[in-house]
């Protein structure tokens, strides 16, 4: 929680109970309790001492009544978490309280083992809401490169390089792993530039046979081979007075390779069976996964064309290279996710972007991407634990450690059950025994696959 304790204001007009909940709170060093005798007190006190949580009866004596309390604070404070208790006999009351902002509602009489409970999940549901909110008022604030997510030096110095060039037309070399973002890196870099009103052409020289890649790169004639039925541009030609970005520039044959180092130098090409030069005004990008040296070593990329094009060179840092980034990376690929599929925003746990933060990720944002769409997509709850995650990146405890996450669901599950056998399985009864609602116990249930 914070290093602050959290202010908890108690109102309830019998001093007994009054005072027995603020006593079971105060045994809990992170809070800060008060306490008020009926709806007027604790309004004179809350517009002095702003409270993070009021805890109120709804039936009191005096000219405000618990209803009209939480009226007034959520108007003022609507930041307030708001937690009432009622008798068992006016529990739409509490409903109607929810409907006016309250959090949840407690039936007396009060088992204090549930109030704190139900408390610490309160600001805990609190606090990963606030954390949601920093991350998405950083992610605004991101603006110049809205698909480029991070703080981190790592990514920084990326960001730095990608501004010192863009608006040159110096040629740039990007080196990352998969999945790292290159072709965004490239996206940025026109549109940073003087030719961002140009076309951005991106093409994989990887992902086509060697037969067609240079019928795509400098285009052909009609009649140019069998099949060519018609003129067509090739990749050059379309990214005229743009950008054009060739990923996995090392996957080239070398005659393709000769051929394309010419048109970097003469600026002009010349179509698969045509005869006259086409000027150019290019400005070229080009990527690869591997490590350029080793390339150049194995003779996969001939050494004038790789002094060609590594007049910039710009490395990408992989994943595990930018740990610090991967909660804003989180939150960006959540918010498009749940808007993408129709979804209801969802919150990650504490111990889910735990797991996240320390996962391997050898295929980098994309699979960090790809993760988030699926756990939006099969996770039912508002929030995303850690046992949602995928198997492949929640490393297993060291020995002699506890997996305390694994140990406090399996706690949960258990309670659950037993109340739902005390209660005869009737949901209302077992969520007002657990102190939660009935859609929250719902949640877990299906959670928890308890039918």
């Amino acid at each position: 929680m914070n290093d602050r304790p959290f202010r908890i204001l108690v109102v309830d007009d019998e001093p007994n109970i009054r005072s027995g909940l603020a006593l079971a709170l105060e045994e809990e060093t992170s809070y800060n309790v008060s306490t008020a005798a009926d709806a007027s007190e604790a309004w004179s006190h809350f517009q002095h001492t702003p409270s993070q949580l009021v805890i109120t009866d709804l039936k009191m004596p005096g000219p405000l009544g618990g209803l009209d309390l939480v009226r007034l604070i959520k108007h003022e404070w609507p930041e307030t978490l708001i937690l009432v208790v009622t008798a068992h006999g006016t529990v739409e009351t509490a409903v109607e309280a929810m409907r006016l902002g309250a959090h949840d509602y407690l039936t007396k009489p009060v088992d204090l083992e549930i109030l704190g409970h139900l408390v610490h999940n309160t600001f805990e549901h609190h606090r990963l809401r606030k954390e949601n909110h920093l991350l998405r008022e950083r992610l605004a604030a991101a603006g110049e490169f809205p698909e480029m997510i991070g703080q981190s030096a790592a990514i920084h110095d990326v960001f730095s390089c990608i501004r010192q060039v863009a608006d040159t037309d110096l040629t740039v070399l990007i080196q990352g792993e998969s999945g790292t973002g290159k072709e965004v890196i490239a996206r940025a870099i026109h549109n940073l530039s003087r030719r961002r009103d140009g076309p951005l052409i991106t093409a994989n020289v990887g992902a086509l046979p060697e037969t067609l890649i240079e019928s795509e790169l400098f285009g052909y004639e009609k009649g140019a081979f069998s099949g060519a039925i018609r003129q067509k541009p090739g990749w050059f030609e379309m990214a005229d007075h743009g950008t054009l970005f060739l990923d996995e520039v090392g996957e080239m044959a070398p005659k393709t390779q000769v051929d394309l180092l010419r048109v970097l130098e003469q600026q002009e090409v010349r179509r698969v069976g045509g005869e006259s030069m086409i000027p150019l005004d290019v400005r070229m990008v080009a990527a690869t996964h591997r490590d350029f040296d080793e390339l150049v070593a194995e003779g996969a990329l001939r050494k004038d064309l790789f002094y060609r094009l590594n007049v910039v060179p710009l490395r990408v840092p992989p994943l595990r290279e930018r740990r610090d980034d991967i909660p804003l990376l989180v939150e960006h690929f959540l918010q498009r996710a749940c808007i993408r599929h129709r979804r209801e925003p969802k919150l990650v746990s504490g111990a889910a972007m735990r797991v996240m933060c320390d996962g391997s990720w050898p295929g980098n944002v994309r699979q960090l991407r790809n993760c988030i769409e699926r756990l939006v997509v099969i996770v039912e709850g508002p929030v995303i634990h850690a046992s949602d995650l995928p198997k492949e990146i929640q490393a297993p405890p060291r020995p002699g450690t506890l997996n305390l996450d694994a140990a406090v669901q399996e706690t949960e599950k258990g309670v659950i059950l037993a109340a739902l056998a005390q209660c005869n399985n009737h949901r209302e009864r077992t969520a007002q025994l657990l102190g939660i609602s009935v859609r929250t116990l719902r949640y877990k249930m299906n959670r928890y696959s308890l039918q």
